[in-house]
């Protein structure tokens, strides 16, 4: 479909909203903006805790999930579900969430919104909002903002959440960081560069005055004014390793960047296949690899590769460090410091820039024995910060919840 026929479709079903029967609505999209009206679930409640929490729409690497659970685990008297709007793409990957509805549905289907925003008005006591999106679809003339105020308005507490490019200024990154992927050392694309400037920018504008609790996933994101870490979910039973890395003749590296130009290099390809073709390692480079099947990639790999250009780290690194794997990557020192400030802990990340991988590989290969405690270094320090109990606490003030050690 021709940019300007998807606009007017979309301009068509916007206008159409709350005149047309979704099922007919529905059939008449483009193939590519079609849903199955019955795919379109609810989210409500597990049951009558005190505390009712909804974390929606995004669910960015399955993460609504897991501060959903948290939170139901660790806070007394806590019900807590995501709800996800979901591309196909998306659906297939196999991230976990308690509600997904196609993302179509989600923009366009007016009925199914009004039930959703009845049931949050009804049923919940409080909402943390992802990305600055719309909490429950779009709606003509309308904005996130105002759709959360209304929410807000009505008593139902709201907080943000930000994950990354959701809210990072690229142009500030670049001051900040020496291989950002928008400044001179990095290949972001220059009009994909100016989207997410605009973007990052129309948001914190839209929500500077809100007096909306903030959230943030990531440490490298804290400069932004009153928000707090959120820190992101790993289940370390899921992943956790019995077998010690670089046990074998030659270490298995993978490297699975999520967001090659944003956060890697072409010349790491380069420098692994050298070392490769030396004999020194295994080099497996992963692409779309569903979530159900990385845990196996990361227990077959003795050292996992991170991001190079974000000076920070994020939920792959963590599922690497809980199964056990040596994590190379580059972060910031400003987010080091943060993160021991915050933890009491080292992050436990092996310092690389992009153009020093080989090397820095080649050094671990050299000396296993003592890169091999690198490994349960990890693990302990996912146990300890992001097993779920430090994002547990960090919601506690907001949903005035007592926090307890024990899961239930």
């Amino acid at each position: 479909m021709s940019i300007l026929s998807r606009a007017n479709a979309v301009g068509i079903a916007r206008a159409a909203l709350g005149f047309v029967p979704d099922r007919l609505l529905a059939r008449s999209m483009p193939p590519s903006l079609r849903w199955d009206p019955d795919e379109m679930g609810i989210a409500r409640p597990a049951n009558r805790s005190r505390i009712r929490l909804l974390i929606t729409p995004a669910n960015s690497a399955g993460q609504a999930y897991r501060w959903a659970r948290a939170a139901q685990s660790h806070l007394a008297d806590v019900a807590a579900v995501n709800l996800m709007s979901a591309t196909a793409r998306a659906r297939l990957f196999g991230f976990p969430s308690d509600v997904m509805v196609p993302d179509s549905g989600f923009v366009f289907s007016g009925a199914w919104q009004r039930r959703q925003r009845d049931v949050i008005l009804k049923e919940f006591t409080h909402v943390l909002l992802e990305s600055g999106q719309f909490m429950y679809g779009s709606r003509p003339g309308s904005s996130p903002r105002r759709v959360a105020d209304y929410v807000r308005d009505r008593g139902v507490p709201v907080a943000l959440l930000w994950h990354g490019s959701d809210i990072r200024v690229p142009s500030e990154h670049a001051s900040w960081e020496r291989d950002s992927p928008f400044g001179s050392r990095g290949a972001y694309p220059a009009e994909a560069t100016r989207v997410l400037e605009r973007n990052s920018h129309d948001r914190r504008r839209m929500f500077s005055d809100s007096g909306m609790p903030v959230f943030v996933s990531t440490p490298g994101l804290l400069d932004l004014e009153g928000s707090r870490w959120l820190p992101v979910v790993v289940d370390p039973e899921i992943w956790r390793v019995d077998e010690a890395p670089l046990q074998r003749t030659r270490p298995i590296v993978a490297y699975a960047p999520s967001n090659s130009p944003m956060k890697g290099d072409p010349s790491i390809d380069t420098q692994l296949s050298e070392l490769e073709a030396e004999g020194i390692i295994e080099y497996r480079r992963v692409q779309n690899v569903p979530y159900r099947e990385m845990s196996a990639l990361y227990r077959g790999s003795d050292v996992v590769l991170d991001q190079f250009r974000l000076g920070d780290y994020g939920v792959a690194a963590c599922e690497a460090m809980a199964a056990g794997r040596i994590v190379v990557g580059h972060v910031h020192d400003e987010v080091r410091s943060r993160v021991r400030e915050l933890t009491g802990m080292p992050l436990p990340v092996v310092e690389s820039r992009f153009h020093e991988v080989g090397e820095t590989i080649r050094q671990i290969a050299a000396d296993r024995a003592v890169w091999s405690e690198q490994g349960s270094s990890g693990a302990d320090f996912v146990r300890a910060v992001h097993d779920g109990r430090m994002a547990a606490q960090a919601l506690s003030e907001f949903l005035g919840a007592v926090y307890q050690e024990e899961t239930r």
